[in-house]
């Protein structure tokens, strides 16, 4: 099958990236690590303006009415410029539940307002960023409720915290869990090569400007051939990643939210976006060299987001057992 993105994609992720580019969103993060979220605020106030939250709403609920594809094409933008936040929780998974569960009232401050999270047990117990957060979900069983943060954890990504909430008021019973946790993933996986290919740019842009011996770095063969290595991993995901947004897209006739089928392309998805984005960090670090750790340097973000994201929304291992369990039974 030939699978190419048409015009609007090429257009929605264009428009992404010239906002992010202006928002300038490497030093949003340095400000909220440092303890400011107003710039952070502010990304997703204009995130909420051109309708990324609103993307898997459907247009009778003040959505977009688009679909998983168009979906993981914003959230691929997100992660290449590194935006901080609940990116999974709040535009692939917070409002598609609301809005299965029948909750309108609830949407409009969640696509309107700022992000919302939400911990999905087992897949993610846990509440990404709960602090940048207007509003806090908790499903598990099945039963959607509004909930409040407990106790906060420190991530290996200092923009970022995880948060074990408490449920306090029930919204919606019988809500698919399963779909959300594969929504979730998907999105992740987004990211995470949003993540890769934006380490791929750094690395690259670093071989070509850092001379040595009087030639730039980039000139030789070793550093060309692992540089090439990241640029055939990230392409080499990016249509697993487009074909399992067209799988969970694709109606069912069984009554089943997600097919089978698209639960095993939704891993298979994840995990080679995910070993694309390490091999994108690690090949970074090797071509810069010790600065690429350093909080100075823009690389040192996308590692320690890439570090968070791999386990996100269920570990490798999880998701290979679920491959492994689609091909295999």
């Amino acid at each position: 099958m030939r699978f190419l993105l048409d015009t609007e994609h090429s257009d929605l992720a264009g428009s992404i990236d010239a906002m992010l580019t202006r928002a300038d969103v490497t030093k949003v993060v340095r400000a909220l690590v440092d303890g400011d979220t107003q710039p952070t605020a502010a990304v997703w106030s204009r995130l909420a303006e051109t309708g990324v939250p609103a993307l898997l709403v459907d247009e009778e609920s003040g959505g977009m009415g688009a679909g998983a594809v168009e979906m993981v094409v914003a959230v691929e933008q997100l992660g290449r410029h590194c935006v901080p936040g609940p990116v999974a929780e709040a535009i692939a998974v917070v409002p598609t539940v609301l809005a299965a569960a029948g909750r309108s009232d609830l949407l409009e401050g969640v696509l309107d307002g700022g992000p919302a999270t939400i911990a999905v047990a087992p897949a993610a117990p846990r509440a990404a960023d709960v602090g940048l957060s207007s509003a806090v979900f908790l499903l598990r069983d099945g039963v959607l409720a509004t909930a409040s943060p407990a106790t906060t954890h420190r991530s290996v990504d200092p923009a970022r915290t995880v948060s074990d909430v408490e449920q306090t008021d029930v919204l919606a019973e019988g809500v698919d869990g399963d779909r959300a946790t594969d929504l979730g993933a998907l999105a992740t996986a987004a990211q995470l090569l949003g993540l890769a290919s934006g380490m791929l740019a750094m690395a690259s842009d670093h071989a070509r400007s850092r001379t040595q011996f009087g030639r730039p770095i980039g000139s030789f063969q070793a550093v060309k051939h692992h540089l090439a290595d990241v640029a055939i991993a990230v392409e080499m995901a990016r249509p697993l990643l487009h074909g399992a947004a067209l799988a969970v897209d694709r109606p069912t006739s069984d009554g089943h939210a997600v097919p089978v089928d698209a639960r095993r392309d939704v891993s298979a998805a994840k995990i080679a976006c995910g070993q694309a984005a390490d091999l994108a960090a690690r090949t970074g670090l090797q071509t810069l060299g010790a600065i690429g750790y350093t909080r100075e340097h823009d690389l040192s973000l996308y590692l320690t987001k890439t570090r968070a994201l791999l386990t996100a929304w269920g570990t490798p291992a999880v998701h290979r057992r679920r491959v492994l369990e689609a091909i295999a039974p």
